[in-house]
C-alpha cells in the first residue's frame, strides 16, 4: 500500500463513487444514478486513487452501477464551452482560454493520463476485476467494463462505443482490449458506427463471459467471486501474470516464463513445509 491516504467516503461521494471492502473483496459502485452514472474527471481520478491505496489483501474488485444503468459514459458537461461542471473548467474552455498551444497540449496530455490511471490498475496481476453490467454501458462506461478482466452482463445490458459519433476517440484504454477481444475489423465497425450491442451479441463477440437475467446478476457475481477466491492467491497472481504476457511472447519465451513461474511456486510451497 502506498503512503497516499485512502479516499474518504465524502471525497468519493463528490466524485460519484462508492467503495465497500469486505475482506478480500472490494466493490466499487458508480453512484450518480440521477445522471445514469455519467462520469467526470473527478470520477476517474477517484478510481485511480482507490487503485493507488487499495489494501494488498484485496484480491477481487467488482465494479457495478447504481440505478438503471452501469454508466452512460462521459458527462458531456466536460465539453461545454459555456460552462462545465461545478469546480471544474470544461476541456473546451481551457482550449479557448489558453494561448500557449504546447503548454495546453502538455496539460491535457497529463490530465488524460491521470484519467486513464483510473482504468489501468484494474489489470494488475494481484487482483481479478469484474464488471457487473446492467442497462447502458456507453463510451467511457463501455471502456470501464473493457478494463476489467471479466464481464458479467444482465440481459438488459446495452454497450456502445459512442466517442467517434461525438467527434472524439476512445481514450480510456478501451481500444486495445476491444481489438484483442473482437478483432480489428469488428472493432472498426463497432466504433465508427457507434451502434448499440445487445447482451446476447456481446456474448457472441466474446465481450462478456456470462449473460444472466437481471434478477440473477448479483448471484452470478457472488458465485464467480467465490470460485476465484478458492484458488490460492499466489497461484492466481502468477497465472494471471503468465496469461497477460502470452499474447506478446513467442512460444519459446512463454515456455521459459512458465518454467520460471513454476519454479517460484514450487519454492514457495517448499518454504511452507515443516522441516
Amino acid at each position: 500500500m502506498t503512503q497516499e491516504s485512502v479516499p474518504t467516503t465524502e471525497e468519493l461521494a463528490t466524485a460519484g463513487v462508492r467503495l465497500e471492502i469486505h475482506g478480500a473483496l472490494a466493490r466499487i459502485t458508480l453512484a450518480r444514478p440521477e445522471r445514469h452514472n455519467a462520469m467526470t474527471g473527478r470520477t476517474w481520478t477517484a478510481l485511480a486513487h482507490i487503485g493507488h491505496t487499495l489494501s494488498r489483501s484485496v484480491r477481487i474488485v467488482v465494479i457495478d452501477g447504481a440505478g438503471a444503468s452501469f454508466s452512460s459514459g462521459i458527462d458531456l458537461a466536460m465539453f461545454d464551452p459555456a460552462g462545465g461542471l461545478p469546480g471544474e473548467q470544461s476541456l473546451l474552455q481551457r482550449l479557448l482560454s489558453e494561448s500557449d498551444d504546447s503548454a495546453t497540449h502538455a496539460s491535457l496530455d497529463a490530465d488524460i493520463a491521470s484519467y486513464q490511471a483510473g482504468y489501468r490498475w484494474l489489470r494488475r496481476p494481484d487482483i481479478v476485476s469484474i464488471a457487473a453490467v446492467h442497462g447502458h454501458a456507453i463510451g467511457a462506461g463501455f471502456q470501464l467494463a473493457l478494463a476489467c478482466d471479466l464481464r458479467i452482463l444482465a440481459e438488459d445490458a446495452q454497450l456502445s462505443m459512442r466517442e467517434p459519433a461525438l467527434g472524439l476517440v476512445p481514450d480510456l484504454t478501451g481500444t486495445k482490449p476491444l481489438v484483442e477481444l473482437v478483432g480489428r475489423s469488428r472493432a472498426i465497425e463497432l466504433c465508427l458506427t457507434a451502434r448499440t450491442i445487445s447482451a446476447r451479441e456481446a456474448h457472441e463477440l466474446r465481450l462478456a463471459e456470462l449473460v444472466v437475467p437481471n434478477a440473477e446478476l448479483d448471484g452470478a457475481v457472488t458465485d464467480l467471486v467465490d470460485a476465484l477466491l478458492a484458488t490460492p492467491a499466489g497461484a492466481a497472481r502468477a497465472t494471471k501474470e503468465l496469461l497477460g504476457q502470452a499474447g506478446e511472447n513467442s512460444l519459446e519465451e512463454q515456455a521459459a516464463a512458465e518454467r520460471a513461474a513454476q519454479i517460484e511456486r514450487l519454492q514457495a510451497m517448499a518454504q511452507r513445509l515443516p522441516e
